[in-house]
């Protein structure tokens, strides 16, 4: 198993590398200039320096190379820097935004916390409840609660977050006055009733996300629970005596999980998807929302800087996945 970590690990170098050349092109090929913002009375010398000062007058290969070495070596020197108090990082060039002319890893490091509380809740919830839902509809097959179950995920599969978000806007915090209909990202938990107002503004942006991933979940959840409650083992296991609950929740479980743990590392990117949309609605401060600034502008650094971020992170948890299948599966061996 550790061989094959370290494999993977160092497969995923050109992985991302290629990733991260994909990323570029595909913004230098965009249709857009970062200059069309400025306005038409600034005289052609001056739009040429600021161009100039942008990089833009580089080779398209020398900025790829520069923004590489900037996020791979540089960065992290920054990183190491502040963690330990050296100094290897200092007056090097760092990774800043067009648009606000700062460190675009400082405003990800400010930004990034709360979506990962936000989209690690909405996901944590969506596997709680999907999995209960998945495994009682598999056992009680074509039963109401199958039904009722399969209406729910259907409609969670079909329903996309800019409709559910101020769907639950105007029901919850317009008509019922339940919950706050923007959240607050300065609010610090400091006490139990600062906890409760937290919890409160997170209810309905964590359940638009889990909605998607419960109805995901689930379904693979029940799929993979019914191909293997008609297993030889099962059989087997039942005709040993064996109560029920351990056939069921011990032996069908552990073999059910495999296919789901691919489901559950394969649907970060569509839930980090539609994060962007559930921060832009419910204005949350995250990277979502200065993803989509970031486009609106044309600030090329920062859409290259938070997708690679993005990608890196799809790449780890596709990672922990395949490590997962071996400690799920004792059957497979990688080395």
């Amino acid at each position: 198993m550790l061989t094959f970590t370290i494999r993977r690990l160092i497969l995923s170098v050109p992985t991302l590398l290629f990733i991260s050349l994909v990323i570029f092109l595909l913004l230098e090929l965009a249709p857009g200039d970062p200059m069309a913002q400025v306005p038409l009375t600034v005289p052609p010398e001056v739009k040429a320096k600021m161009r100039e000062a942008l990089g833009l007058g580089e080779p398209m290969h020398v900025r790829y190379w520069k923004w590489l070495v900037q996020f791979l070596w540089i960065e992290p020197q920054v990183l190491f820097d502040s963690t330990f108090g050296t100094t290897f990082s200092e007056g090097k060039q760092r990774i800043l935004s067009w648009q606000t002319r700062s460190p675009v890893m400082e405003m990800v490091a400010q930004r990034l916390p709360q979506t990962l509380w936000v989209v690690g809740m909405a996901y944590v919830v969506g596997i709680l409840i999907a999995l209960p839902i998945g495994i009682y509809s598999a056992y009680r097959q074509y039963s109401v609660f199958d039904q009722a179950g399969t209406f729910v995920t259907m409609i969670g599969f079909s329903v996309p977050p800019f409709f559910t978000g101020p769907l639950l806007i105007m029901v919850f915090a317009v008509y019922l006055g339940w919950f706050p209909s923007v959240y607050d990202t300065t609010h610090e938990v400091t006490n139990w009733a600062s906890l409760k107002v937290q919890l409160g503004q997170m209810i309905m942006p964590v359940m638009v996300l889990a909605l998607q991933t419960t109805a995901q979940i689930s379904r693979f959840m029940r799929a993979s629970m019914l191909d293997n409650l008609n297993q030889d083992y099962v059989r087997t296991a039942r005709a040993k005596g064996l109560p029920e609950k351990m056939v069921v929740l011990v032996h069908v479980l552990r073999n059910s999980m495999i296919p789901v743990v691919t489901a559950i590392a394969l649907g970060i990117p569509s839930i980090f998807g539609g994060a962007i949309i559930t921060e832009v609605v419910f204005k949350v401060n995250g990277i979502g929302a200065q993803l989509l600034s970031a486009l609106q502008a044309n600030d090329l650094p920062s859409v290259q800087t938070i997708t690679f971020i993005i990608a890196v992170l799809i790449v780890l948890f596709n990672l922990i996945a395949d490590v997962l299948y071996g400690i799920l599966d004792p059957r497979i061996r990688y080395d």
